[in-house]
């Protein structure tokens, strides 16, 4: 594979513009037009009718004060029950109604949040099949892990939260300064007086919040990626009684996001105390000053009630808008990461002038240059001509370029110049779905998904019947375990399960591409992790396997490539040297060299 191997260096990522991030957001959200213009509605509704519930309530006393001074006067005079009566069951139905409307708001902007949030993971999940291999060398999984499920959960939380609330605070604020001008503009203006004090408070804090949740996010992301790899490594970890090193590095990362999360927090906490206190300012001044008017006649005291109710209610919805300014802050951060992530380059398209169908199996390498990075070229002119059904061996030392000549045949990366022939048909101009399916594979590092064995089997031809599944595997010299196990070919294992060895595991994978039946097999390092005696059954399993088939073998172990059509040793990203066992030996070169320390080693 390229550099990093899947685990790469971590990414650190700039801040980007919140203000185009918001326009992404809000475009996912413009495919629900119908349900947020019907949740817009009713928050709205809900909102008016609430606001008009102090007024209704200062209208009551207006009646009650005015009745009891007449009633003082005049003791035969009666008390308008029926008009306070009336207004009182307006109330009731107005807080009915807006307590529907919410409900009805929230279960809608709730369908909305889960959609937005299913396309999300959709769009992420069809990306991940369009991203070049480069993407999976460069990133490590976990951070690409925490994109998927992390930020597009916060995505969640906070539309869900913020997207009615924002509504409501908006229409509050409006609603309440036409409800307060209505009762007394100068009253209105003492009230006002406050409320740019608190947007430039709030200005002045989300400024700063904006890239201590983006650090947050990250760092979340970069503690995820560091769990995953160690979870995923933890018997090297103790193989190497690396536990105190590996746990010092934990501490740091989760320092770093402790540092992060604390800081944003912190900022956002001052929200609430702060503007409650700038809020009562107003709300004494204005007490004060409605007094004052209400003992000279100027305003009636169910006036002067309504009015405080409104300015005691006015500072909810700009509470309400700088919490929700917090948690957008942080949902920007997270869109921010996932809209990164669905926007990395994707692989070239397909240029499809060509298709395999009846495979021969000849391959050609003309000239071929490859690098990872600029400037660095990990082949290095390659070239050799392959017969029809040949077993090809490529070795050489580490670092040689030996898994890079695989990676460019199965396309998961294109030369910088030169071809890649099949069967006469340059690979560039092949869809690389045909390329792939002209080959199996069986690496070094088995891959067994979660499910039974016979699922396993059959995931390179999903039809595959009962009796294949069964012949595949005694071909791969695996059948005699998996029938001694309880549940035989019914039995689910895993990646990690103990039940089966690494060398089963090996012989499982081989039985896999068996039954695919490509006419052409890459084998990668098969044999280089197992004991003599299994690596005698794999030699057995793969020489059934590559039998009539154009095969590629990449071994260490020079013993087990004795048989092969012909050997390409590689040196520094080219053929040094090329033939079979006996002819390589006989030059005493570089593949003698490499088998005679083998041997001697042995």
């Amino acid at each position: 594979m390229g550099p990093g191997g899947g685990h790469g260096q971590r990414i650190v990522q700039k801040p980007k513009n919140t203000s185009s991030t918001l326009k992404k957001l809000l475009k996912y959200l413009g495919s629900f037009k119908l349900p947020m213009l019907v949740t817009l509605i009713l928050a709205i509704g809900a909102t008016i009718l609430t606001i008009v519930g102090p007024k209704l309530m200062g209208n009551m006393i207006n009646i009650l004060a005015e009745d009891f001074v007449q009633r003082f006067t005049n003791p035969l005079y009666e008390y308008r029950f029926d008009q306070m009566g009336w207004i009182a069951l307006q109330l009731l139905a107005f807080y009915l109604i807006a307590l529907v409307a919410n409900l009805i708001s929230g279960w809608v902007i709730t369908g909305v949040t889960v959609k937005v949030v299913k396309k999300f993971r959709t769009e992420i999940s069809q990306k991940i099949n369009r991203l070049p291999i480069s993407y999976c060398d460069k990133h490590p999984f976990g951070d690409t892990l925490s994109r998927v499920t992390n930020d597009v959960e916060l995505i969640t939380q906070s539309l869900q939260q913020t997207i009615s609330q924002l509504i409501s605070s908006v229409t509050m604020i409006l609603g309440f300064l036409v409800m307060m001008l209505t009762i007394s503009w100068q009253l209105t203006i003492i009230a006002m007086l406050t409320i740019p004090v608190s947007f430039l408070f709030i200005r002045f804090v989300t400024t700063r919040t904006q890239k201590l949740f983006k650090a947050q996010q990250n760092e979340l992301g970069n503690l995820n990626g560091q769990i995953e790899e160690v979870y995923a490594g933890q018997v090297l970890v103790r193989a190497f009684s690396a536990e105190d090193e590996v746990m010092s590095e934990f501490s740091k990362t989760n320092d770093k996001l402790h540092k992060a999360a604390r800081k944003s927090q912190f900022l956002s906490g001052l929200m609430h105390p702060i503007m409650n206190a700038i809020s009562n300012l107003g709300y004494v001044a204005t007490a004060i000053a409605g007094g004052y008017f209400v003992v000279n006649g100027r305003l009636g005291l169910g006036d002067l009630t309504a009015f405080i109710q409104y300015v005691n209610q006015f500072t909810q919805p700009i509470t309400q808008l700088s919490q929700i300014f917090n948690v957008l802050q942080s949902a920007m951060a997270a869109s921010e990461r996932v809209f990164d992530f669905l926007e990395e380059p994707e692989q070239s398209p397909d240029k499809i002038e060509e298709e395999l169908s009846s495979i021969l199996g000849a391959v050609e390498f003309k000239d071929v240059h490859f690098s990872y990075e600029e400037d660095e070229e990990v082949i290095k002119g390659f070239s050799a001509k392959i017969k029809p059904g040949a077993k090809v061996a490529i070795v050489g030392p580490t670092g040689a370029g030996k898994t890079t000549i695989v990676n460019l045949l199965m396309r998961f990366y294109d030369p910088n110049s030169g071809e890649i022939v099949i069967d006469g048909i340059n690979t560039k101009k092949l869809a690389r779905a045909n390329v792939r399916k002209s080959f199996g594979m069986v690496l070094q590092d088995t891959w067994l998904m979660n499910g039974t064995i016979a699922d396993n089997l059959r995931y390179g031809k999903l039809d595959a019947t009962e009796k294949e599944v069964k012949r595949a595997a005694k071909l791969a010299h695996v059948d005699h375990m998996i029938e001694s196990l309880p549940k035989a070919y019914k039995t689910v294992i895993s990646e990690d399960s103990e039940a089966v060895s690494a060398g089963e595991k090996q012989l499982l994978t081989i039985a896999r591409a068996m039954i695919a039946d490509p006419p052409m097999m890459i084998l990668d390092e098969a044999t280089s992790s197992v004991d003599t005696r299994t690596e005698q059954l794999i030699q057995s399993a793969m020489d059934n396997l590559s039998s009539g088939r154009t095969s590629f073998i990449i071994a260490h172990r020079l013993s087990t490539i004795k048989n092969a059509d012909l050997i390409l040793v590689m040196q520094d990203g080219n053929i040094v040297e090329q033939g079979n066992h006996v002819q390589l030996l006989k030059k005493n070169g570089v593949y003698a060299g490499l088998y005679n320390s083998q041997f001697v080693e042995d």
